[in-house]
């Protein structure tokens, strides 16, 4: 079953020389863990955000972004209300600046489920999360600056469970946390998802995380997607320009030593319209139709999986760290 779909999904800002959203195509299965790849600036926040109808002010979109089969774009004030206290959670980067600093984590855990269950039975709903993550229930009566920034995103985990959701949005979970600290949080994710059967969008720029953690990846420049595939076969060999360059900048323990290699130059401005590929500045393969034609994505090899938004995939050679 198909737990999130958007399809040619396009959104707009006032003021802006091109779509912030391009087109974007992604799918999540139930059980299944995908990750949403890309610099910041990149629309991924804004790609996830809009699976719960979290638009900006004066937003226009096209085609469509289906949770469980509903099209959350044509949804109204109460149906995404029951969007985002049941089916469908997000998991913010920062807690401290999600969670009211004023209110007791048990009212956090516990206001999503306000007339739907009695007071004693969401309480004992919140202990058992707050169980599931590996906090005990005095939690409950803490407030906020009680806790490490860990133990805090726990808790943001805790509640993005309250309403048994079918999908999990986790937007940068570990970018506010130390090394062990995220660590600790990736390992949860990925234990909750496998107990609770939820389907899990992990959005990170780390696609070392990325592989890590999902089963597929969806690789996002400008508000497009430009690759997608299985997690290992894309960390083992990227098809796009783009993706091979994020993965040579990125630490890895058995890398040589010497500087990480950076990608050049800066993503483009929404007040820049673009013409061809919107990677040919700072891509070392761009040749003149990259400049002039945008490359669609199509499939690189013979599964369907594999596709890339490159005129040159076939020129973006193993990744050899």
């Amino acid at each position: 079953m198909t737990t999130l779909a958007i399809q040619a999904y396009r959104l707009h800002l006032p003021n802006t020389a091109r779509p912030v959203l391009a087109g974007v195509d992604l799918t999540v299965e139930a059980r299944e863990t995908v990750a949403l790849v890309g610099e910041s600036g990149s629309g991924k926040s804004l790609t996830s955000r809009s699976a719960l109808g979290l638009l900006p002010t004066g937003a226009g979109t096209e085609g469509t972004v289906r949770v469980n089969g509903d099209d959350v774009l044509t949804m109204t004030g109460d149906q995404l209300r029951a969007l985002r206290t049941g089916t469908a959670a997000m998991i913010f980067q920062d807690p401290r600046a999600a969670i009211n600093p004023l209110r007791r984590l048990g009212d956090f855990l516990t206001e999503g489920l306000n007339g739907r269950l009695a007071a004693g039975a969401a309480t004992e709903r919140a202990a058992e999360m707050l169980d599931a993550v590996g906090l005990p229930a005095s939690v409950l009566g803490r407030y906020p600056g009680q806790l490490s920034g860990g133990m805090l995103q726990r808790v943001m985990i805790a509640g993005a469970l309250m309403g048994d959701p079918a999908l999990i949005l986790a937007d940068e979970p570990t970018t506010a946390l130390d090394v062990s600290s995220q660590a600790e949080v990736v390992a949860l994710l990925d234990d909750l998802q496998e107990r609770f059967g939820t389907a899990l969008l992990f959005v990170t720029h780390d696609l070392g995380l990325a592989a890590a953690i999902s089963d597929r990846v969806y690789v996002m420049y400008a508000g497009r997607i430009v690759e997608t595939g299985p997690a290992e076969a894309l960390f083992n060999r990227p098809r796009h320009p783009y993706t091979a360059a994020l993965l040579a900048s990125t630490p890895r323990p058995d890398a040589p030593g010497g500087r990480l290699a950076a990608i050049e130059g800066r993503p483009p401005s929404l007040r820049e319209a673009l013409t061809g590929c919107p990677f040919a500045p700072r891509c070392p393969l761009a040749t003149f139709l990259c400049t002039q034609q945008e490359p669609a994505l199509l499939a690189v090899e013979a599964e369907s999986a594999r596709r890339a938004a490159c005129h040159h995939s076939d020129r973006t050679g193993a990744n050899d760290g």
